[in-house]
């Protein structure tokens, strides 16, 4: 049975723009990217305190996961909740401070 996560709506825009930047180089190298991200979803949300909190970007009650095989990608997620809410997926390179700012958790 998978552990039940959810995207946020912002999250939802996150992952479908990441898969279009990708996709206009390879449609298969962009569903394998979104294919790796589902699947780390899920494994958080079996093990949600696997991210660590990063109070030098915010205080909020989320946690941060970079993705193993696609190491430009972090998952941001509140380990509290029920389903998981993954609330932002993320160029790692962005200033994720300032990519949090006024996203509602």
């Amino acid at each position: 049975m998978n552990a039940p996560f959810q995207f946020t709506p912002q999250a939802t825009e996150d992952l479908d723009a990441i898969w279009w930047f990708i996709a206009e180089h390879s449609r298969d190298a962009a569903d394998r990217v979104e294919m790796e991200i589902v699947a780390t979803c899920r494994r958080l949300a079996k093990h949600p305190l696997m991210g660590t909190k990063r109070q030098d970007i915010t205080l909020l009650p989320v946690r941060f996961w970079t993705l193993p095989k696609f190491s430009n990608y972090v998952i941001v997620y509140m380990p509290d909740s029920a389903p998981l809410q993954v609330v932002a997926v993320l160029h790692g390179k962005r200033d994720l401070k300032k990519a949090l700012e006024g996203r509602p958790l």
